[in-house]
């Protein structure tokens, strides 16, 4: 590997090891082998080789995650079976998404990584969007990208905080699934006037 890749891979073993807050340039040299001065001609700052490692990982996993790929028979099976398995990552992976929400609280003071996230964001919702409705990216409805991209995102973020926070008391699968179930049936219901 060159320089630039083992800047990568260091900043990466740093994201692992100490977060993307706690994360230093000397941290990152020291894992790489390569000198603090190559961090700035490769990638111009400490935040942008962290921002590219974090991503890099996250499109990694995004890959992983696929589509409804559980093991039941049903729709509704195979929707809990693949929230078990993103679950599971989120307690195996704590430090990839112990380091998302690091940026994202950086973010709120670095408009540059703000829309580099905003821009994930909505890449992430047509790319669930597709996911659910099993179809290419290119061919899923604006309005689908909007509202069911829009929902699993919440619902992702959601959850990973819950894993993140109370592993123990964290939904599962079963109970996504059946929670969304009882949320359609109630939007679905007569409205009730007093009267």
């Amino acid at each position: 590997m060159g320089n630039r890749e083992d800047l990568l891979a260091g900043a990466r073993r740093c994201l692992e090891e100490k977060g993307y807050l706690r994360t230093t340039v000397r941290d990152i040299a020291s894992a790489s082998n390569v000198s603090m001065a190559a961090i700035g001609y490769h990638f111009g700052s400490r935040e942008a080789l962290l921002n590219l490692a974090l991503f890099a990982a996250m499109d990694e996993w995004a890959a992983g995650s696929g589509r409804l790929a559980g093991l039941g028979d049903t729709t509704e099976e195979r929707y809990a079976d693949t929230w078990d398995r993103k679950i599971r990552d989120f307690g195996d992976m704590r430090w990839l998404w112990t380091a998302s929400v690091e940026a994202f609280v950086h973010a709120q003071s670095s408009p540059e990584l703000l829309a580099t996230l905003a821009e994930g964001q909505r890449r992430s919702r047509r790319m669930v969007a597709a996911q659910l409705r099993g179809v290419p990216e290119d061919a899923v409805a604006e309005e689908d990208v909007r509202a069911l991209g829009s929902v699993h995102i919440a619902l992702l973020s959601g959850v990973m905080v819950q894993v993140l926070t109370d592993p123990e008391r964290a939904p599962t699968g079963r109970e996504l699934a059946q929670g969304l179930r009882a949320m359609a049936e109630l939007l679905d219901e007569p409205t009730r006037t007093d009267g």
